[in-house]
């Protein structure tokens, strides 16, 4: 948690860091504003993770003593598409797909001896966000706003079995629903607007599917979450 603390206020401060103390220079595309729709597109980057609740009964079953999760670096891509609602309220849809990896780390044991076994569990996202943009009063070429929606995402890496030679694997739910917080900047370019933007997803849902293996009988319940980091071109 204090990693992503400080990852926020990094974000912010250099957000917002250009809009201070500024006089008023001629504004980049003063319309732009007014216009019903926009569209674009979206690249970035992205952090995986597991909230894990391990069973209470885990250091009765077989060799597993402890799970937990690392997290693993992806990227995104999407598509933009914006409705102005009133003048500092958007409507924002962002199809689009994400890839990532998380690593589940298996603290083993045999007697007395402790031994590490790692899971890697690669998921792949097409997602369908629906957010609400709020906006703050554009001060010159920036506007800092916040966002929050729910997204559908439907994992296309999710098997539903696992090969021999690909064991241990754990099994998850193919889809899930995920309620999403985050805020960013707008940069008001000459021709087009620039956007950077952090954002928190949670899935609302228990995406493990139990098989009666160690490896899935040693943990309760497994919710997905995600912190992205997006750059708009709109």
């Amino acid at each position: 948690m204090p990693g992503k603390k400080l990852l926020l206020i990094i974000f912010l401060g250099l957000g917002m860091f250009p809009a201070l103390g500024q006089h008023t220079k001629p504004l980049n595309t003063p319309l732009y504003d007014l216009d019903r729709w926009h569209f674009g597109f979206t690249i970035g980057l992205n952090s995986m993770d597991f909230d894990i609740y391990n069973d209470r009964r885990i250091t009765s079953f077989d060799s597993v003593y402890a799970v937990n999760n690392v997290r693993q670096a992806g990227f995104n891509l999407g598509i933009v598409s914006n409705l102005r609602l009133m003048p500092y309220l958007d409507l924002r849809f962002l199809p689009g797909i994400t890839f990532g990896q998380r690593n589940l780390e298996y603290l083993m044991r045999d007697g007395m001896n402790f031994y590490k076994k790692t899971m890697q569990v690669e998921s792949t996202f097409l997602e369908f966000p629906f957010l609400l943009k709020y906006k703050a009063k554009r001060i010159n070429n920036y506007r800092p706003y916040l966002l929050a929606g729910m997204n559908y995402r439907i994992d296309l890496a999710s098997r539903d079995e696992v090969k021999e030679e690909l064991q241990p694997m754990i099994l998850l739910d193919r889809h899930d629903v995920y309620y999403e917080l985050g805020f960013g900047v707008d940069y008001y370019l000459p021709y087009f607007k620039f956007s950077t933007e952090i954002k928190y997803a949670v899935g609302l849902n228990n995406v493990l599917r139990p098989d009666g293996s160690q490896f899935t009988n040693s943990i309760e319940k497994l919710i997905s979450n995600l912190v992205i980091i997006s750059f708009h071109f709109e």
